[in-house]
């Protein structure tokens, strides 16, 4: 770790010189030397540091002498960035001005415009790096007194291979353990109503959430009960927590309610004469007067309900009052070894595995049968080639490490050092989130370039980077419970086990705090918060902003964590003290999102350092404009803050702003003109237009996205009604924005003022687009380049309502969703739409016979990939026709799956000939009376034989 912070340093002191040179700085004289003199010093120590990280485990001097070391890099970390971002600010405000264009080298002190006040920062920070210098010295010195060995970490970290991820979570050896909790759950008891309880009782990491998970999913339990609900209990227990967690699972959202009492009523109304399972994941408490409310409530369910727990603690199990109790053991040597040589054989040779196998058997016995242990070993020697890299585990010191629960910590440490310092600086930096928190992926790279952990590469941005090391952290078992996009390759949430997070929580100890909030009474921190970097209060409901904040003042990072982690919002924090920005000057990241806050203090603009501010879901009407002297500002999330009218004016200033996210910002309706000036900006949750480009200049036209080259993910353009023609459209270069892979196409707009048709066809998009979204469109034809789009998996077209033909939507060969909704001139389905035909308009003729013609050529396949088909709201819709039966051969959806049509009040009839050559699965039809009248199952006749193989089949 501490070799991570200098790693960091070394590099804030390469961007110092790089200013210099960039902005013809001269140096404070004697300042030069002292960044030189510290760079060497730096340097120097690195080289002793894979050694000294590994012999803390067992010296705590040692242990002492790098805490020492960290502290010293914080500090000139901090130096560092002050100076940093003085140099920029300088710059962005101007300071350059003509009397600086005749005076080409300027002193950092002798600038007579830049005042008394920078004067003295600047004499400031000199001070402050010699100070850091003479500490450094000091540190040295005690540096040779270990004799430590000189090592070096063996140059970058090979790229991660996309493919090479595989599922760790496979079981082994638990087949026995799952039928008897099978039969456990499914046995009746003579009791006429209320549960029984079945426990899991075991140490951490032995597998019983795993096991818990095998069984809840399993087919014979999933018909057995009515209900079932999963909560991660954990710790801190709060009954409220819980209790709201089991509502939520049970009705797919959290009430509004934080009264016990009340949240319960609600529990009992929705499991009343119900049969449910109820697992309760991670319990540690074993007081069952915090349980006896909640248990009295679930009596109220059916006889034969059960509630499966899963415990460290026996204790905990017989308090619960366990009918059963299964203690779960350690893995057999041959299962240990399956899943050891399943993880760390993968990709490999036959002759690689048989050399291996002897010496992989001893290390796989070396993990005891714990299955969280044979998994990160297994990961770890996926990455070991040579016989002589799998001796040096073998032989690792690390097996005696006896820092936590028996068994569990020495394979952690050996994975853990394993890594290049880059990913385990970004590894202990997980300790910042509680246990049992579901870490949003995005979020936590977010916070890693906060930190400075991400360096820049040639050509890879900090966001690709840090989804590299994700996936890798991954792929050596830190993480679990990963959640991936649609395709399968992005990581979008994860948890990590408790015990990887004790292994995050030891290895940060001093530096990282994640404090419990009494509900009562404000958190005082005291002394001992002065060297914390990280710091995480979770509150309970009521909560009062803690005065004592001046005792951390060298705060990097600061997170108000919400009672409940998903709204509603439950929070008394409707205001920050101005206070809190005079003492925290080194924040680099600040997250208050989920409180209820009226306003920011001015004071805000103090937080010179801040690179991540998260604001999301607060009821703040505008923010101060002090907010734009945030320089260093990467992140600004506003999601979901309902009332938000406006941005500050001079948001332009945010030069390094890389992350604008104000999506679900209904009240939004413009965006000052600078945010065209964000050339960094990637992400850019939406573009609001509000006037033609030669209107009002304060706000931003649809010119304005030309210079945003580098936006990507998700885009949503409102207000494109007002863009009056082509050449308008032109300018915002879509087509060049090739890493936008989500795009929403808003048409709505107060002034009507273009012609649709027309702009649309300009808009034209790049073809790697993924999804499409077409609302409002008061055109009267869709555009060309919809068929180009070769890689569009979904598409959705709201609310045309003058498009009286579908474009040939067939042809796209990734279409797998589609969505057709309030297209209320629609009148006709037939061939255009599958794209049978080279021109649409042949097809449109007043003779319906005409229109079933069939399809020229059976090369052609009409929609290849589309699984979900969704018809909406299109009252004028009367036919839809395929092809005949002659032409029956063609293939048209051979992938389709799910068809849905809701409120298509005049539609006749169905396809038939769809659904003889589609595999349709699912088919929901909702408020289509004239298809309710003919498609009746008591007639008998050819409507209803036509669907009625289909499985899930519902009409209404």
């Amino acid at each position: 770790m501490a070799d991570a912070i200098i790693t960091v340093i070394l590099t804030r002191l390469a961007e110092i010189m790089e200013e210099q040179i960039r902005w013809q700085v001269r140096l404070v004289v004697g300042v030069k030397k002292d960044i030189e003199k510290l760079t060497s010093g730096l340097e120097s120590i690195r080289t002793v540091l894979v050694d000294a990280e590994k012999r803390q485990v067992k010296d705590e001097s040692v242990k002492l002498w790098l805490e020492k070391l960290k502290d010293i890099a914080y500090d000139m970390d901090d130096v560092l960035s002050e100076w940093l971002t003085a140099i920029r600010k300088a710059k962005t405000e101007g300071v350059e001005d003509s009397s600086l264009s005749k005076k080409k080298v300027w002193s950092f002190l002798s600038l007579p415009c830049l005042g008394f006040r920078r004067v003295v920062l600047r004499r400031d920070i000199a001070l402050k790096i010699k100070g850091i210098n003479e500490r450094l010295d000091v540190i040295a010195t005690e540096k040779d007194r270990y004799s430590f060995n000189t090592l070096m970490e063996s140059g970058d970290p090979e790229r991660l291979k996309t493919n090479s991820y595989i599922d760790v979570s496979e079981v082994r050896g638990r087949d026995m353990n799952k039928n008897t909790l099978v039969s456990k759950l499914l046995s009746e008891s003579s009791q006429s109503h209320g549960f029984h309880v079945v426990s899991v009782v075991g140490m951490g990491g032995i597998g019983k959430t795993t096991l818990a998970q095998m069984v809840y999913n399993c087919a014979s339990v999933e018909q057995d009960f009515e209900r079932k609900m999963w909560v991660c209990v954990s710790e801190p227990f709060d009954e409220v927590r819980v209790a709201k967690a089991i509502v939520e699972d049970l009705e797919g959202n959290a009430p509004f309610l934080y009264e016990l009492e009340t949240v319960l009523r609600r529990l009992r109304n929705a499991i009343s004469g119900k049969k449910f399972l109820l697992v309760l994941d991670d319990v540690w408490t074993d007081d069952y007067r915090k349980w006896e409310q909640l248990f009295n409530s679930l009596k109220i369910g059916a006889a034969g309900s059960k509630i499966l727990v899963t415990t460290r603690n026996e204790r905990t199990a017989k308090m619960l009052r366990s009918s059963y109790e299964l203690h779960l053991g350690q893995l057999a040597d041959e299962d240990s070894w399956s899943l050891f040589s399943q993880i760390a054989f993968f990709e490999r040779s036959i002759e690689d595995c048989e050399e291996l196998e002897g010496i992989g058997r001893k290390i796989a016995d070396k993990c005891r049968g714990i299955p969280l242990t044979v998994k990160t070993i297994g990961s770890l020697m996926r990455f070991k080639n040579s016989l002589q890299d799998w001796q040096n585990v073998l032989n690792s010191e690390f097996w005696e490490f006896e820092g936590a629960e028996k068994g569990l910590f020495p394979p952690l440490m050996l994975s853990y050092f394993d890594l290049p310092s880059t990913m385990k600086r970004c590894f202990s930096f997980c300790a910042f989130f509680p246990k049992d928190h579901v870490i949003n992926a995005n979020n936590l790279i977010k916070l890693w370039m906060a930190q400075g952990y991400l360096c820049p590469e040639k050509n890879v941005e900090m966001e690709v980077l840090g989804e590299e090391y994700l996936q890798n952290l991954a792929m050596r078992s830190f993480f679990q419970e990963i959640e991936k996009d649609k395709d399968g390759k992005r990581i979008l949430r994860f948890k990590m086990h408790d015990m990887v997070h004790d292994l995050a929580q030891y290895l940060t100890k001093r530096e990282c705090s994640v404090v419990e909030v009494d509900g009562e009474l404000a958190v005082n921190l005291g002394s001992s918060y002065k060297t914390t970097r990280h710091l995480t209060l979770v509150r309970a409901e009521e909560f009062r902003f803690p005065t004592s904040i001046a005792n951390a003042g060298k705060l990097h990072s600061f997170w108000v964590q919400s009672f409940f982690d998903t709204p509603p919002i439950i929070s008394e924090l409707d205001k920050i003290d101005p206070d809190l920005c005079n003492h925290l000057a080194c924040l680099k990241a600040l997250d208050l999102s989920r409180n209820r806050l009226g306003e920011l203090p001015k004071e805000i603009g103090k937080l010179i350092s801040l690179k991540f501010l998260n604001l999301s879901h607060n009821p703040f009407w505008e923010l101060p404009s002090t907010l734009c002297d945030l320089y260093n500002l990467q992140t600004l999330n506003l999601s979901a803050c309902d009332n938000l009218r406006k941005l500050p004016q001079e948001m332009g200033k945010l030069v390094n702003l890389r992350h604008l996210e104000i999506d679900c910002t209904d009240s939004l309706k413009t965006l000052p003109k600078g945010i065209g000036d964000l050339s960094s900006l990637q992400t850019l949750s939406k573009f609001v237009i509000v006037r033609g480009s030669d209107g009002e200049t304060a706000t931003c036209g649809l010119e304005d996205l030309k210079n945003l080259k580098k936006l990507r993910g998700c885009l949503k353009i409102e207000g494109l009604g007002c863009v009056k023609n082509a050449d308008e459209a032109r300018i915002a270069e879509l087509s060049e924005k090739r890493h936008i892979s989500d795009l929403h196409l808003d048409f709505n707009s107060k002034a009507q003022t273009g012609n649709q048709d027309e702009v649309i066809e300009a808009l034209q998009l790049h073809s790697g687009l993924q999804s499409l979204v077409i609302s409002s469109y008061g055109g009267t034809r869709f555009p060309n380049w919809m068929v180009s789009l070769t890689n569009l998996k979904d598409l959705s077209l709201q609310g045309c309502q003058n498009c009286t033909i579908l474009p040939p939507l067939g042809r796209l060969p990734s279409l797998a969703t589609l969505h057709i909704d309030s297209l209320h001139n629609l009148k006709y389905l037939g061939l255009e739409f599958l794209g049978a035909t080279d021109n649409v308009n042949d097809q449109i003729t007043t003779d319906s016979k005409d229109r079933s013609l069939a399809l020229s050529s059976a090369e052609n396949i009409a929609f290849p990939k589309l699984k979900k088909l969704k018809f909406s709201n299109m009252g004028s819709w009367e036919e839809w026709n395929m092809i005949r039966a002659a032409d029956e051969h063609i293939k048209i959806l051979p992938r389709l799956r799910f068809l849905k049509l809701y409120n298509c009040s005049n539609l006749k009839a169905l396809p038939h000939p769809l659904f003889k050559v589609a595999p349709i699965r699912k088919l929901r039809i909702q408020n289509c009376p004239l298809i309710l009248q003919k498609y009746k199952k008591e007639t008998g006749d050819q409507y209803w034989n036509s669907i009625s193989h289909i499985p899930k089949l519902k009409i209404s």
